[in-house]
C-alpha cells in the first residue's frame, strides 16, 4: 500500500530548543524516501519518529547554514553503517560543495552505500521519472538557498463499473493500459483523468518569485514561517518570512494543505502562527509543525 505524508523531525530555527530539534523532514512518497535539510540531531530524530537509513532515496539540502545541514554527517554515516542497499541521490548548492565535502567526510567510517552528488547550479529540473519530477527553484537568502517542488504527472483512474461494460478484464486492462486502446475501446472511454500530486518545501528566504513558483496550485506546501508579522523588519534583514507572509502565499498559490516550520526561539506560542496565516486570507487545511508528527499528503483533487 502506496504512502504518502510528511514526516517532521525537526522544526527550530537556528537554535534548537527543549521540544523542538533543528530542522529534518521526511516525505515519504509511496516507495521514495526524500530527506529535506537534515539539521544537527536528525540521526537520533529518525529513531524516535520510526524513520530507518534504508527509508532514504534523495536528501535535499535548502542551503548551508548549520540548522538545515549539520545532521548530514551523522546521516551519511548512518547509510553506510546500516548498508543501505539502493543509490542515495544528494543534492545542494553547488556554492556549498565544500561544506558539503566536510560534512561527508566530518570524520573516518567505511563507505559501503552509493552516494551520489548531483548538486544544484541553477533553477530547474533535477530529476524526472514516470513517478514524480523534482526541481528546485532559487531563494532569496544571505547565503545561495534552494527550494525544491515535486509534481507527479497527470494521469488516468481506471474506473471498474466501465470495464465491465465494455467486458473487459484481467490481462486485458493491463494491455488498455498500455496501448491506449483495445477492441475499439479507449482508455478514455473507461477511465477519468486523474490530478497529478504536488508538493514543495520551502526554507530561509525572503518574498520572491522562487517562493510563489514553487507553492503555486501544490497540494502540501512547507514552509519557513521563522517569524511573527511584527518582526517583519528582522525577517527581511535575516532573509526569512513571517507567518503571515507565508498564510498570503499558500492563500494567493491555492495551496491545500499548508505546513508552518522553522520557528524562532523568541516565541513560546505556536498558535499564533496559525492565527496571523489566518488573518493573512488562508482558508485551507493548515498545520503548526511540531516535532515527530506525522502529516499526510492531501487525498487527489478532483479539479484545479
Amino acid at each position: 500500500m502506496s504512502v504518502r505524508e510528511l514526516v517532521v523531525l525537526g522544526t527550530a530555527s537556528q537554535v534548537p530548543t527543549r521540544h523542538r530539534n533543528h530542522n529534518g523532514y521526511l516525505l515519504r512518497w509511496d516507495s521514495e524516501g526524500i530527506l529535506f535539510d537534515p539539521g544537527d540531531g536528525t540521526q537520533r530524530q529518525m529513531v524516535q519518529a520510526g524513520v530507518a537509513a534504508h527509508d532514504l532515496n534523495r536528501i535535499c539540502v535548502t542551503h548551508f547554514h548549520g540548522d538545515h545541514s549539520l545532521g548530514l554527517a551523522g546521516v551519511i554515516q548512518r547509510i553506510n553503517l546500516d548498508r543501505v542497499p539502493h543509490p542515495v541521490t544528494a543534492h545542494f548548492p553547488a556554492s556549498g560543495q565544500l561544506f558539503f565535502d566536510r560534512l561527508r567526510y566530518a570524520t573516518a567510517y567505511r563507505e559501503t552505500v552509493d552516494l551520489r552528488e548531483e548538486p544544484v547550479r541553477e533553477s530547474g529540473v533535477l530529476s524526472a521519472g514516470p513517478a514524480f519530477t523534482l526541481a528546485a527553484r532559487q531563494l532569496s537568502h544571505p547565503v545561495e538557498s534552494y527550494g525544491y517542488r515535486l509534481t507527479e504527472p497527470d494521469g488516468r483512474r481506471i474506473l471498474p463499473r466501465l470495464l465491465a461494460s465494455h467486458g473487459i478484464k484481467g490481462p486485458d486492462i493491463g494491455r488498455l493500459q498500455r496501448e491506449g486502446s483495445l477492441r475499439g475501446v479507449t482508455l478514455a472511454e473507461v477511465s477519468e483523468p486523474r490530478l497529478g500530486q504536488r508538493f514543495a518545501f520551502v526554507m530561509d528566504t525572503r518574498l520572491c518569485d522562487g517562493v510563489y513558483e514553487l507553492a503555486e496550485g501544490c497540494d502540501m506546501l512547507v514552509i519557513e514561517s521563522t517569524f511573527l508579522d511584527e518582526d517583519v523588519a528582522l525577517a527581511q534583514q535575516y532573509g526569512h518570512l513571517t507567518a503571515g507572509q507565508a498564510g498570503r502565499i499558500a492563500a494567493e498559490a491555492g495551496v491545500r494543505h499548508l505546513v508552518l516550520t522553522h520557528f524562532s526561539q523568541r516565541y513560546g506560542d505556536p498558535t499564533a502562527f496559525a492565527g496571523q496565516a489566518r488573518e493573512a486570507g488562508f482558508e485551507a487545511e493548515l498545520t503548526v509543525a511540531q516535532d515527530l508528527m506525522r502529516i499526510p499528503v492531501p487525498k487527489r483533487a478532483h479539479t484545479r
